[in-house]
Protein backbone atom coordinates (compact mmCIF):
# COMPACT_ATOMS: atom_id res chain seq x y z
CA UNK A 1 0.00 0.00 0.00
CA UNK A 2 1.05 3.56 -0.90
CA UNK A 3 2.33 6.14 1.30
CA UNK A 4 -1.10 8.67 1.62
CA UNK A 5 -0.63 11.96 -0.48
CA UNK A 6 -0.56 14.71 2.22
CA UNK A 7 -1.14 18.11 0.90
CA UNK A 8 0.50 19.95 4.07
CA UNK A 9 3.37 17.99 4.34
CA UNK A 10 3.97 18.40 0.34
CA UNK A 11 3.40 22.26 0.45
CA UNK A 12 6.46 22.24 3.27
CA UNK A 13 8.73 20.22 0.91
CA UNK A 14 7.87 22.85 -2.21
CA UNK A 15 9.15 25.73 0.64
CA UNK A 16 12.13 23.48 1.84
CA UNK A 17 15.28 24.98 1.19
CA UNK A 18 17.86 22.13 2.35
CA UNK A 19 18.68 19.75 -0.18
CA UNK A 20 20.19 17.09 1.49
CA UNK A 21 17.03 16.86 3.37
CA UNK A 22 14.18 17.06 0.58
CA UNK A 23 16.81 14.34 -1.25
CA UNK A 24 16.38 12.22 1.49
CA UNK A 25 12.36 12.59 1.91
CA UNK A 26 12.55 12.05 -2.17
CA UNK A 27 15.26 10.03 -3.33
CA UNK A 28 14.19 8.52 -6.15
CA UNK A 29 12.48 12.12 -7.68
CA UNK A 30 16.04 13.84 -6.60
CA UNK A 31 18.17 10.94 -8.42
CA UNK A 32 16.42 11.50 -11.72
CA UNK A 33 16.52 15.26 -11.49
CA UNK A 34 20.08 14.94 -11.09
CA UNK A 35 20.96 13.01 -13.64
CA UNK A 36 18.64 15.88 -16.18
CA UNK A 37 21.21 18.41 -14.65
CA UNK A 38 24.06 16.22 -15.08
CA UNK A 39 23.59 15.25 -18.53
CA UNK A 40 22.72 18.94 -19.25
CA UNK A 41 26.22 19.97 -17.67
CA UNK A 42 28.38 16.89 -19.63
CA UNK A 43 27.57 19.17 -23.03
CA UNK A 44 30.17 21.84 -21.40
CA UNK A 45 28.19 24.62 -22.61
CA UNK A 46 26.45 26.83 -19.95
CA UNK A 47 22.92 27.86 -22.66
CA UNK A 48 22.29 23.60 -22.39
CA UNK A 49 21.52 24.13 -18.57
CA UNK A 50 19.94 26.96 -19.14
CA UNK A 51 17.49 25.61 -21.69
CA UNK A 52 17.19 22.47 -19.19
CA UNK A 53 16.10 24.94 -16.15
CA UNK A 54 13.49 26.41 -19.01
CA UNK A 55 12.26 23.69 -19.94
CA UNK A 56 11.42 22.51 -16.03
CA UNK A 57 10.45 26.01 -14.87
CA UNK A 58 7.98 26.17 -18.09
CA UNK A 59 6.41 22.57 -17.20
CA UNK A 60 6.31 23.52 -13.33
CA UNK A 61 4.40 26.66 -14.83
CA UNK A 62 1.65 25.16 -16.69
CA UNK A 63 0.75 22.86 -13.47
CA UNK A 64 0.60 25.72 -11.47
CA UNK A 65 -2.04 27.37 -14.04
CA UNK A 66 -4.09 24.00 -13.53
CA UNK A 67 -4.60 24.29 -9.82
CA UNK A 68 -5.21 28.07 -10.06
CA UNK A 69 -7.86 26.88 -12.71
CA UNK A 70 -9.43 24.10 -10.42
CA UNK A 71 -9.24 26.34 -7.39
CA UNK A 72 -6.29 24.21 -5.79
CA UNK A 73 -8.09 20.95 -5.94
CA UNK A 74 -6.19 18.37 -3.68
CA UNK A 75 -6.58 15.74 -6.21
CA UNK A 76 -4.55 18.41 -9.27
CA UNK A 77 -1.78 19.51 -6.17
CA UNK A 78 -1.53 15.58 -6.33
CA UNK A 79 -0.81 15.40 -9.67
CA UNK A 80 1.10 18.43 -9.80
CA UNK A 81 3.02 18.08 -7.22
CA UNK A 82 6.11 15.84 -9.08
CA UNK A 83 6.06 18.01 -11.54
CA UNK A 84 6.93 21.08 -8.78
CA UNK A 85 9.06 19.16 -6.80
CA UNK A 86 11.04 18.84 -9.89
CA UNK A 87 11.21 22.71 -10.41
CA UNK A 88 12.56 22.52 -6.44
CA UNK A 89 15.17 20.02 -6.41
CA UNK A 90 16.61 22.31 -9.80
CA UNK A 91 16.54 25.47 -7.94
CA UNK A 92 18.32 24.30 -4.98
CA UNK A 93 20.58 22.42 -7.25
CA UNK A 94 21.66 24.92 -9.12
CA UNK A 95 22.27 26.98 -6.15
CA UNK A 96 25.21 24.97 -5.00
CA UNK A 97 27.13 24.75 -8.41
CA UNK A 98 28.74 27.90 -10.34
CA UNK A 99 26.15 26.23 -13.15
CA UNK A 100 23.67 29.07 -11.85
CA UNK A 101 25.40 31.66 -14.23
CA UNK A 102 22.78 30.02 -16.80
CA UNK A 103 20.13 30.78 -15.25
CA UNK A 104 21.02 33.99 -13.25
CA UNK A 105 20.92 36.70 -16.38
CA UNK A 106 20.05 35.53 -20.47
CA UNK A 107 21.62 39.03 -20.83
CA UNK A 108 23.73 42.02 -19.73
CA UNK A 109 27.23 42.35 -17.83
CA UNK A 110 27.36 40.55 -14.13
CA UNK A 111 30.01 42.72 -12.37
CA UNK A 112 31.34 42.47 -8.54
CA UNK A 113 30.97 45.74 -6.31
CA UNK A 114 33.95 47.28 -5.61
CA UNK A 115 34.17 46.54 -2.53
CA UNK A 116 33.40 42.71 -3.42
CA UNK A 117 35.70 42.45 -5.83
CA UNK A 118 38.52 44.12 -4.28
CA UNK A 119 38.41 42.39 -1.14
CA UNK A 120 38.31 39.46 -3.41
CA UNK A 121 41.19 40.26 -5.61
CA UNK A 122 43.14 40.50 -2.36
CA UNK A 123 42.26 37.19 -0.64
CA UNK A 124 42.45 34.90 -3.65
CA UNK A 125 44.14 36.27 -6.70
CA UNK A 126 47.70 37.44 -7.70
CA UNK A 127 46.99 39.75 -10.59
CA UNK A 128 44.49 39.44 -12.71
CA UNK A 129 42.49 35.58 -12.85
CA UNK A 130 46.38 34.24 -11.59
CA UNK A 131 44.75 32.10 -8.25
CA UNK A 132 47.36 32.41 -5.52
CA UNK A 133 47.02 29.89 -1.86
CA UNK A 134 44.85 31.80 0.12
CA UNK A 135 45.43 32.20 3.82
CA UNK A 136 42.34 30.35 5.72
CA UNK A 137 42.49 32.58 8.47
CA UNK A 138 42.21 35.88 6.50
CA UNK A 139 39.85 34.46 4.75
CA UNK A 140 37.59 33.26 7.44
CA UNK A 141 37.88 36.96 8.55
CA UNK A 142 36.80 39.02 5.54
CA UNK A 143 34.62 36.78 3.64
CA UNK A 144 31.61 37.33 5.49
CA UNK A 145 32.19 40.80 4.79
CA UNK A 146 31.74 40.35 0.81
CA UNK A 147 28.00 41.04 0.28
CA UNK A 148 28.71 40.06 -3.60
CA UNK A 149 30.13 36.41 -2.95
CA UNK A 150 27.54 34.48 -4.32
CA UNK A 151 28.56 36.17 -8.00
CA UNK A 152 32.09 34.73 -7.35
CA UNK A 153 32.05 31.28 -8.99
CA UNK A 154 29.72 31.79 -11.84
CA UNK A 155 31.51 34.89 -13.06
CA UNK A 156 35.00 32.82 -12.85
CA UNK A 157 33.80 29.22 -13.70
CA UNK A 158 33.69 29.99 -17.49
CA UNK A 159 37.34 30.32 -17.10
CA UNK A 160 38.11 26.81 -15.90
CA UNK A 161 38.25 28.39 -12.01
CA UNK A 162 36.10 25.47 -9.74
CA UNK A 163 37.41 26.48 -6.65
CA UNK A 164 40.54 28.12 -4.54
CA UNK A 165 42.92 26.41 -2.93
CA UNK A 166 44.04 27.23 0.62
CA UNK A 167 47.50 27.58 1.79
CA UNK A 168 46.50 25.14 4.68
CA UNK A 169 45.07 22.73 1.53
CA UNK A 170 48.28 22.70 -0.42
CA UNK A 171 50.62 21.38 2.69
CA UNK A 172 48.18 19.14 3.83
CA UNK A 173 48.07 17.66 0.14
CA UNK A 174 52.56 17.37 0.40
CA UNK A 175 52.28 15.54 3.36
CA UNK A 176 49.85 13.36 1.75
CA UNK A 177 51.59 12.92 -1.07
CA UNK A 178 54.89 12.22 0.82
CA UNK A 179 57.08 13.12 -1.86
CA UNK A 180 56.13 10.36 -4.13
CA UNK A 181 56.36 11.35 -7.55
CA UNK A 182 52.56 12.48 -8.28
CA UNK A 183 50.78 13.45 -11.72
CA UNK A 184 47.61 15.75 -12.07
CA UNK A 185 44.64 14.97 -14.23
CA UNK A 186 42.36 17.54 -16.17
CA UNK A 187 45.18 20.27 -14.40
CA UNK A 188 43.64 23.09 -16.51
CA UNK A 189 46.10 25.94 -16.03
CA UNK A 190 48.17 24.13 -13.68
CA UNK A 191 47.23 26.48 -10.22
CA UNK A 192 47.54 23.73 -7.85
CA UNK A 193 50.48 21.56 -9.19
CA UNK A 194 52.08 25.28 -9.07
CA UNK A 195 51.46 25.49 -5.74
CA UNK A 196 52.17 21.87 -4.84
CA UNK A 197 55.66 22.29 -6.92
CA UNK A 198 56.31 25.45 -4.67
CA UNK A 199 55.63 23.21 -1.24
CA UNK A 200 57.99 20.50 -2.69
CA UNK A 201 56.02 18.27 -4.52
CA UNK A 202 57.50 16.35 -7.70
CA UNK A 203 54.24 17.13 -9.57
CA UNK A 204 53.26 16.77 -13.32
CA UNK A 205 50.48 18.71 -14.79
CA UNK A 206 48.26 16.90 -17.64
CA UNK A 207 45.19 18.09 -19.38
CA UNK A 208 43.94 17.04 -23.28
CA UNK A 209 43.65 21.01 -23.22
CA UNK A 210 40.13 20.58 -24.43
CA UNK A 211 39.02 23.68 -22.65
CA UNK A 212 40.93 26.04 -25.20
CA UNK A 213 38.47 28.59 -25.95
CA UNK A 214 38.36 29.41 -21.67
CA UNK A 215 41.87 28.22 -20.94
CA UNK A 216 45.49 29.24 -21.30
CA UNK A 217 48.04 26.57 -21.02
CA UNK A 218 51.40 27.37 -19.80
CA UNK A 219 54.05 25.21 -21.41
CA UNK A 220 54.51 23.32 -17.67
CA UNK A 221 51.22 21.31 -18.29
CA UNK A 222 51.72 18.54 -20.84
CA UNK A 223 49.26 18.02 -23.34
CA UNK A 224 48.43 14.46 -22.83
CA UNK A 225 44.62 12.73 -22.22
CA UNK A 226 44.59 10.83 -19.03
CA UNK A 227 45.07 7.72 -19.72
CA UNK A 228 48.42 8.16 -21.63
CA UNK A 229 49.51 10.32 -19.00
CA UNK A 230 49.07 7.83 -16.69
CA UNK A 231 50.76 5.10 -18.66
CA UNK A 232 53.75 7.16 -19.80
CA UNK A 233 54.49 8.40 -15.90
CA UNK A 234 53.37 5.42 -13.58
CA UNK A 235 52.93 7.72 -10.73
CA UNK A 236 52.30 6.36 -7.27
CA UNK A 237 49.89 9.49 -6.56
CA UNK A 238 46.80 11.01 -9.10
CA UNK A 239 45.19 14.56 -8.09
CA UNK A 240 42.29 15.34 -9.65
CA UNK A 241 40.49 18.71 -8.82
CA UNK A 242 37.06 19.27 -10.32
CA UNK A 243 36.87 16.51 -12.73
CA UNK A 244 34.03 16.84 -15.25
CA UNK A 245 30.82 15.00 -13.96
CA UNK A 246 30.36 11.39 -15.43
CA UNK A 247 33.85 12.32 -17.21
CA UNK A 248 35.19 9.16 -19.04
CA UNK A 249 38.76 9.12 -17.80
CA UNK A 250 38.53 8.34 -14.38
CA UNK A 251 38.37 5.15 -14.65
CA UNK A 252 42.17 4.78 -15.83
CA UNK A 253 43.08 5.80 -12.56
CA UNK A 254 41.86 2.78 -11.01
CA UNK A 255 43.18 0.71 -14.08
CA UNK A 256 46.53 1.94 -13.62
CA UNK A 257 48.98 -0.85 -11.35
CA UNK A 258 51.46 2.32 -9.94
CA UNK A 259 48.70 4.38 -8.36
CA UNK A 260 48.39 3.99 -4.29
CA UNK A 261 46.78 7.01 -3.84
CA UNK A 262 43.96 8.65 -5.81
CA UNK A 263 42.68 11.96 -4.46
CA UNK A 264 39.76 13.81 -5.63
CA UNK A 265 38.70 17.91 -5.13
CA UNK A 266 35.19 18.46 -5.70
CA UNK A 267 31.70 18.55 -4.64
CA UNK A 268 29.49 16.55 -2.47
CA UNK A 269 26.62 16.31 -4.78
CA UNK A 270 27.36 14.25 -7.24
CA UNK A 271 26.07 15.54 -10.26
CA UNK A 272 28.66 18.47 -9.97
CA UNK A 273 32.04 16.81 -10.25
CA UNK A 274 33.18 13.55 -10.38
CA UNK A 275 32.36 10.26 -12.22
CA UNK A 276 30.43 8.54 -9.15
CA UNK A 277 29.35 5.45 -10.83
CA UNK A 278 33.12 4.47 -11.74
CA UNK A 279 33.98 5.11 -7.78
CA UNK A 280 31.47 2.81 -6.68
CA UNK A 281 31.98 0.18 -9.15
CA UNK A 282 36.00 -0.06 -8.86
CA UNK A 283 36.70 -2.86 -6.05
CA UNK A 284 40.91 -2.02 -5.95
CA UNK A 285 40.35 0.85 -3.53
CA UNK A 286 39.40 2.00 -0.28
CA UNK A 287 37.52 5.73 -0.31
CA UNK A 288 36.15 8.23 1.48
CA UNK A 289 35.07 11.99 2.04
CA UNK A 290 37.90 13.83 4.00
CA UNK A 291 36.12 16.46 6.18
CA UNK A 292 39.29 17.42 7.23
CA UNK A 293 40.69 18.32 4.23
CA UNK A 294 36.98 19.55 2.85
CA UNK A 295 37.26 22.19 5.01
CA UNK A 296 40.60 23.65 3.15
CA UNK A 297 39.19 23.88 -0.01
CA UNK A 298 37.42 27.38 -0.91
CA UNK A 299 34.62 29.03 -0.92
CA UNK A 300 32.58 26.70 1.52
CA UNK A 301 29.22 27.87 -0.78
CA UNK A 302 30.64 24.79 -3.08
CA UNK A 303 30.03 22.22 -0.76
CA UNK A 304 33.42 21.43 -1.47
CA UNK A 305 34.84 18.12 -0.81
CA UNK A 306 38.07 16.33 -0.74
CA UNK A 307 37.80 12.35 -1.77
CA UNK A 308 40.72 9.67 -0.81
CA UNK A 309 41.01 6.62 -2.47
CA UNK A 310 43.66 4.22 -1.22
CA UNK A 311 44.66 1.12 -2.58
CA UNK A 312 43.46 -2.00 -1.04
CA UNK A 313 46.19 -4.38 0.17
CA UNK A 314 47.00 -7.66 -2.04
CA UNK A 315 46.46 -10.76 -0.08
CA UNK A 316 50.35 -11.41 1.87
CA UNK A 317 50.74 -8.09 2.16
CA UNK A 318 50.59 -6.42 5.54
CA UNK A 319 48.57 -3.80 6.46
Amino acid sequence: MGVRFSSETAAKDLAENDLDALSARHPGEWRRVSEELLAAMAKGRPEEVATWIAAVKADAGQWRKRLEQSAQNPKVFEAAFPHLLRERFARLALQKTSAALATRQASGTVRLGLWSGTVIQRLLFHAGLARKPASLRAFRFWWRFVPDRKLLMPLVQPRGIYCFYSRELVHALAALISGRPCVELAAGDGTLSRFLTAAGVAITPSDDASWTHAITFPPEVERREAKQALLEHAPQVVLCSWPPPGNPFEKAVFETPSVELYVVIGSRHRFAAGNFEAWERQQQFDWALDERLSALVLPPELDPAVYVFRRKASRGEGV
